[in-house]
Parts: structure tokens; sequence; C-alpha cells
């Protein structure tokens, strides 16, 4: 019997081999520990208990109900929304930004899509605090752009400074600055800011601003990106604030180089963001008194923490000035915060993010707690982790 010849494997491309995110990978353990019936505290993901504002979801079943039929939009965003988005601006921090420059995307996640591919090249080197946002990375690598993180700790406020830039030894062709950041809720001051963005100007290199965490803050507002750098990217999201994550609706503010080119881009790789978010989302700008409410919670869930984990033994924590997020260190109980997690989800039922996630490096020795939950939920983890380490 003649051996049959061996037939070739059609090609697996080399940019879908990226990390994964893991907090899915707990979302996934927390969800089987629930389909087995018994309970869990969520701390592990990033968004908002609440659901859209009620003046948001009112709209949603006005267009619903009404005659158009919510078909594609123009790849910049529907008209009304834009122009909100700018006087939102203009209110929210007296700056001035165009309409035209304004660009409604498929979440923050699509804004980084149009943006990376628009402003780097494949090849071109793009600078980023570590720990910082994963996605930020895996976005980079499967476009065939080089993240190059640097080490931030306590003495930095986990945030870039002009000196880690000047120490670098190859040059860059970007810079992401997030404030506040995830996973350390630290803020960049204005002089911080603007700092960083002169040195940006002074080397012709792109700035993207990651502000999907303004308006949650804790005493100091944030500074947009928009008032101090006309050449930076920046980028915002109707899933923090404006509690409207699974509605997958963002923006980008986007300097006039890269305009025709993140337009371009968006029709081909979206069309437009979804129609009815879009049409929803103008709303969302009249509800600040209900969103506001939101942020007291969150202010309330973060004051209990930072007073009782501690007495868990989590003494070592980044400054929480805004988001929702406590970044812990925890390399006095492990080396390894992955199995950490795990044994904390498996004997305590509270669900929380291994630090690997932000910082392949140096993230074994850190935990990220998610304080966006109901304030029932927040004291009854805290309860548990002080009673969990004082049986351990």
């Amino acid at each position: 019997m003649s051996k049959q010849p061996t037939m070739p494997k059609p090609k697996v491309s080399k940019r879908g081999a990226i990390p994964p995110f893991f907090v899915m990978e707990v979302m996934r353990a927390a969800a089987e520990r629930e389909a087995a019936g018994l309970e869990v505290l969520h701390m592990e993901v990033g968004q908002p208990s609440t659901g859209a504002p009620k003046g948001v979801a009112e709209a949603a079943a006005a267009a619903v109900a009404g005659t158009d039929p919510l078909g594609y939009t123009g790849a910049l965003g529907i008209p009304p929304l834009r122009a909100a988005i700018a006087r939102w601006y203009k209110d929210r921090y007296g700056v001035e930004v165009p309409e035209r420059r304004v660009v409604v995307t498929t979440g923050s996640s699509g804004a980084f899509q149009l943006g990376f591919l628009a402003a780097f090249d494949p090849g071109d080197r793009v600078a980023m605090a570590s720990p910082s946002y994963p996605a930020y990375r895996h976005t980079l690598t499967a476009a065939g752009v080089v993240p190059v993180e640097l080490p931030t700790g306590p003495e930095h406020r986990f945030q870039p400074t002009v000196e880690l830039l000047e120490a670098l030894e190859e040059p860059v062709q970007g810079l992401i600055v997030a404030s506040p950041a995830n996973p350390t809720g630290t803020m960049l001051s204005r002089e911080e800011l603007t700092a960083l963005s002169d040195w940006c100007r002074a080397n012709g290199v792109r700035m993207v601003s990651d502000e999907i965490y303004h308006g949650l803050t804790y005493g100091t507002g944030a500074v947009t990106a928009a008032e101090v750098n006309d050449e930076a990217l920046v980028v915002n999201s109707f899933s923090k604030y404006f509690s409207m994550t699974g509605w997958r609706l963002g923006w980008m503010i986007v300097p006039d180089d890269l305009l025709r080119s993140v337009e371009c881009l968006a029709q081909n790789l979206f069309i437009s963001a979804p129609t009815l978010s879009q049409v929803s989302a103008v709303a969302a700008f009249d509800c600040t008194e209900e969103l506001d409410g939101h942020v007291a919670r969150y202010a309330r869930n973060r004051a209990l923490l930072l007073e009782e984990l501690p007495k868990a033994g989590f003494t070592r924590m980044a400054p929480a000035d805004g988001a929702f997020y406590i970044y812990a260190d925890v390399s006095d109980m492990t080396d390894d915060s992955e199995a950490l997690a795990k044994r904390i989800l498996e004997e305590t039922g509270i669900a929380c993010t291994p630090g690997i996630d932000f910082d392949p490096a140096r993230g074994r020795r850190f935990l990220r707690f998610s304080f966006a939950g109901a304030e029932e939920t927040i004291a009854e983890a805290a309860r548990r982790l002080i009673a969990w380490r004082a049986g351990a």
C-alpha cells in the first residue's frame, strides 16, 4: 500500500500569538464557580456594576421604537454625538476641540487599533509605563509595533517620567500615558503631563493619552492631553464613568495629520460604531448627577479598602488617585500572584486579578482589586480577606 503524501497545512499568522488577557481567565474561573452553585464576589473586572444611566436607556428605547432603521453611520460618528463630545471638552476642561477632530469608535479598543495603525509603522517603538493596561502591548505587537516598557514603581508613582524616557538606549516613536492609570489608579499632575508632552514635541514622538477613567477621581481632577498637546491622540470611552461597558462605544480626539488615515481605516475595519449606541449616548452627557452618584459610591468603596486591606496584610498599595482599582504588592506573601489569586478565589470566593496581566516581568508580586462593585460586596470581601489572612 503506497504511503499517502503529506498535505501542506494552511498558514497561521504570528499576529495572533499574543498573551491572553488574564483577567478574562479569572472571569472564566469565577463563572465556573458560580455555575457550580458557589458564590463569587467580583473584584477582578474593571467595569461598573451599574447599567447605563436612565436617560441613555430611555433614548435607546425611543430609538428602537422609532422609524429610523438604525443603519450604518459615517465612519467618524453621527454629528449630534460628535458635537456633544466637543461640548463636553469645553464644559468639563475649558478646551476648544473642533468637532471635525472627534472620531466615535467601537469602544476605546477600536480607538487604540485605529490610532496605533494610523500613527505607527511596523518596527516603530512605543514607550509606556510598566505596569500598564495589557492591551497596549498586545495590540501594538499584533500590528508589528514594538512595545517599550518603562519599569516604574512607587518612586515614580507608577507613571512614566522624562528621566526614564531620556535613559532609553534607542529612540521611540510613541509614548502612551494613562491618567488615571490601570491598574494603579495613579495620575499625572498638569506639570508632569506638560513635561512629558514637551519632551514628545522636542523629540518628534507621538503622545497617546488614555483618558478612559476621567471622571473617576478622588480629589484632584484629571487633566486632558488635549489641553497641552494638539498633536496627541486622546482616547476616551463611555464604558467607565458613563457606565456603558457593553454598549461598545468610545471616542478619539485626532490631530489633523492623522484624521484622514483614521477615517479610511475606520471605514475598512469597522464601517461605523454601533448606531443604537451612538444615538443613545448623546443623552449620556445630561446624566451627570446620576453618574456622579456612582463616583461617590466608588469613593466610599475606596476609603473602605484603604482602611481594611492593611488588616489583611495588604500594606503596600499604589496611590489610588482615580479609576476603581487597588494595586497591592503581595511579595511578602508570594512570588506567584496567579496562584495566589486562584487560592483566594477557591478559599474565599473573591475573584481578583494577578499582576502578570499588567507587568509580565514583576507582576507576580502584585494583585489588583476592583472596587467598582456594590458597597455591600466590597465590605463583605474585605471581611473575608481579613478572616482568611487571620486563619492562614
